[in-house]
């Protein structure tokens, strides 16, 4: 079953997690338990709001040699087929809630917001933000939501499924020359010609309340996680990379929850957008250049974010980076049922699974991480098929059908 997975070219580099360290204090005001409750009482109060399911991959497990593997899978996270919609809303809302409380004298509560109790302030405000597709998609929907105004900026290679997505949701999809951080630059540029506020899921020099909102709402899937697990700790969390914003919020929720009996964190990225690998490198944040072309989308990223960027080189084990072939078959193997469940996941969303099963596949790297039999593996399949026809091509089978057989 995890066979192909050994032919695959992938790059390990261990990082300078300090072992057995408690989470450090001068993280909290980034990301703590504390705002996770806090974002989670907010996001709580959405209509349609419940927990993702936490499946256990019994199959998968044995045949990559390790104790269990448990997939936290997002793709239906509100509707929006990603936990995006955790962060990007998240930080729309806390915009929103913010400025009627400076104009009122006193924070609506989620339930106002969603009524349109306080619509004469929130229409006349412009959200924005740049995306390769799935943030864009929380950000509009955010807006929509809570009666603000919303322009999303995507990059050349964003497909016109992604675009026609969110703009779903009452955007204006603005197209820009270029990849992800020129998106990111041109979103910025315009806001402040326009007076526009940025909803960024990365952070830059000057820039980083909006972020840290986004990075605290994904903390409500890492809470979910911990809860459903009960008893159980993992021992390995094989998550994706990007700008690292999730990355940080999962890394920061157990690290605070567990202290020294934390799980290892290994990052994965696709070779093609690998900043963070590259950052762990250098010991600094380091940007990649070039297209960044790599079908997963979602990670398409060359910058990291200078918020997360602390928490991961402290407290991540292991930098990985893959080629889009494993991506792919990863995306096989759980349409396919042999996992252990028949699940429905993106080309971003199974990245951390289809880095788990490189390594799994190689003796040193088992080593070098830790892997046995004893091992109890989390991963999170932070997206659906949302590029439907793009799924579809990759799997040989639409979402609905791979469902219908499940």
């Amino acid at each position: 079953m995890i066979f192909p997975f050994a032919a695959y070219r992938a790059r390990l580099l261990v990082g300078n997690a300090i072992s057995g360290a408690s989470y450090p204090e001068e993280f909290k005001s980034v990301l703590s338990l504390d705002a996770e409750e806090r974002a989670l009482e907010i996001i709580s109060a959405w209509d349609g709001y419940g927990e993702t399911p936490l499946v256990p991959l019994g199959g998968l497990a044995a045949a990559a040699g390790v104790g269990q593997v448990l997939y936290k899978q997002e793709a239906g996270r509100f509707g929006l087929g990603s936990f995006k919609a955790l962060g990007g809303a998240y930080a729309v809302y806390q915009l929103l809630a913010g400025m009627v409380a400076e104009r009122t004298g006193s924070e609506p509560t989620p339930e106002a917001l969603m009524a349109g109790n306080c619509s004469d302030l929130t229409s006349a405000v412009t959200v924005c933000c740049a995306t390769d597709g799935n943030h864009g998609r929380s950000v509009a929907w955010g807006a929509r939501m809570f009666g603000a105004r919303s322009v999303i900026f995507i990059h050349e290679t964003v497909s016109e499924a992604r675009a026609g997505a969110i703009a779903s949701y009452g955007a204006q999809v603005v197209r820009v020359r270029g990849n992800y951080d020129d998106s990111v630059r041109e979103a910025a540029r315009v806001a402040e010609t326009e007076g526009w506020h940025v909803v960024s899921d990365t952070s830059y020099p000057g820039y980083t309340g909006v972020p840290r909102n986004v990075m605290q709402g994904y903390g409500v899937m890492a809470g979910e996680a911990g809860r459903q697990l009960g008893e159980a700790k993992p021992t390995h969390i094989f998550i994706q990379g990007g700008v690292g914003g999730l990355a940080a919020a999962v890394t920061a929720h157990f690290w605070e929850a567990l202290g020294p009996q934390a799980p290892r964190v290994i990052v994965v990225e696709p070779e093609a957008a690998a900043c963070l690998l590259e950052s762990s490198k250098a010991g600094e944040p380091t940007g990649v250049g070039g297209g960044l072309e790599t079908i997963i989308a979602g990670l398409a990223c060359g910058e990291p974010s200078i918020i997360a960027w602390p928490i991961l080189h402290a407290g991540v084990s292991a930098f990985m980076s893959i080629p889009d072939e494993a991506a792919e078959e990863a995306m096989r193997l759980l349409a396919s049922g042999d996992a252990g469940a028949r699940l429905v996941g993106g080309e971003s969303g199974v990245a951390g699974l289809a880095g788990f099963l490189v390594a799994a596949c190689r003796t040193d790297w088992r080593a070098a991480l830790g892997l046995d039999e004893t091992s109890i593996v989390l991963c999170f399949g932070s997206e659906g098929d949302t590029d439907a026809a793009l799924y579809a091509q990759i799997v040989g089978k639409t979402a609905a059908e791979v469902e219908a057989s499940a």
